[in-house]
């Protein structure tokens, strides 16, 4: 059997581009994953809107890239979560992922949350296509990899809190409990599929992220995460919590100021009167301090900072 292989335009070989490189750079540059998958999958809308139909048609997954023929477009599992058929459909994506990366990704570090974004999108996609086998519609969109954070979320930090529009009846933007969030939107998807609602959503794609993000979760994390939170900080359980106190000890903050970038954020953390402002420039600096020992990424989480190696630990 010949592979048949589709030819792939120029301007689809430059989303490709973007996609890699904004991770290599994130990567590199030590940028929150989330923050760069985002800029990662703006940016490959800005070329959508100029080159819809191409960049759709070439890089979006269909179930007819599994059989044998057709095997040499399986790439377009990775490249179809980072392409989007609209401003609200890619504005609803990115808004809950947002809320609900960042803080998951501080939880369990920058190596597993991608492993879990990637996976669970594969997963997600598969389930779609063997689910609507032969269906000649291409899947687009990080809905399937977004559902796999949050079912690996709620399955490690069911009692934590974000933000994020949850559909009820319509969707609000509110602050849930991420198990609830869980909950609210495994019904709302099975409802959609038992009434075999007709729309244009990859609804068993968000099923099967979401299950798989459970149990990647299960296996990569496992319960230990919530014991380790608990014994950390008994008396605390929610995410949104972490700033509850407006005093920050700055010495112990200014024992990680190792290079001038640092030392310019850290002036802002301490000149900076607005709240939630300094939060922001807080959250920046916590992503880009090192181990004084290792020199490896520090965790950071309900004030406190440590190494994974157990070389260093503080708070703040």
């Amino acid at each position: 059997m010949a592979l048949e292989f589709l030819s792939i335009s120029t301007i689809s070989l430059l989303a490709i581009a973007i996609m890699i490189l904004s991770l290599l750079i994130g990567v590199w540059r030590k940028i929150m994953l989330t923050y760069t998958i985002i800029i990662a999958n703006f940016l490959v809308f800005v070329l959508t809107i100029f080159f819809h139909d191409t960049i759709i048609r070439e890089l979006g997954f269909s179930s007819s890239y599994l059989s044998l023929s057709q095997f040499p477009q399986m790439y377009t599992i990775i490249t179809s979560m980072f392409v989007h058929d609209g401003f609200l459909h890619i504005l609803g994506n990115m808004l809950v992922f947002f809320f609900m990366g960042l803080a998951f990704e501080q939880r369990i570090g920058r190596k597993k949350f991608l492993i879990i974004y990637f996976l669970t999108g594969i997963v997600a996609a598969l389930t779609q296509s063997l689910v609507n086998w032969g269906n000649p519609l291409l899947l687009i969109g990080a809905s399937g990899a977004i559902f796999g954070i949050l079912g690996a979320f709620a399955y490690s930090y069911p009692r934590d809190e974000v933000v994020m529009p949850v559909p009820i009846g319509i969707m609000f933007i509110m602050r849930i409990k991420v198990i609830y969030a869980t909950i609210l939107f495994a019904i709302f998807e099975t409802v959609v599929v038992i009434f075999s609602v007709q729309d244009s959503t990859a609804h068993f794609a968000h099923l099967g992220g979401l299950v798989s993000g459970v149990l990647l979760a299960a296996v990569l994390i496992g319960k230990k995460a919530e014991k380790m939170k608990q014994s950390n900080n008994p008396g605390a359980t929610d995410y949104m919590q972490i700033h509850k106190s407006d005093t920050i000890n700055f010495s112990h903050l200014a024992e990680l100021v190792k290079t001038p970038e640092l030392k310019k954020i850290f002036q802002h953390i301490e000149k900076e009167n607005v709240l939630q402002v300094r939060n922001i420039w807080l959250e920046h600096f916590l992503e880009k301090v090192t181990c004084p020992v290792c020199n490896k990424p520090l965790n950071h989480f309900e004030r406190k900072i440590w190494c994974e190696q157990n070389h260093f630990q503080t708070d703040y």
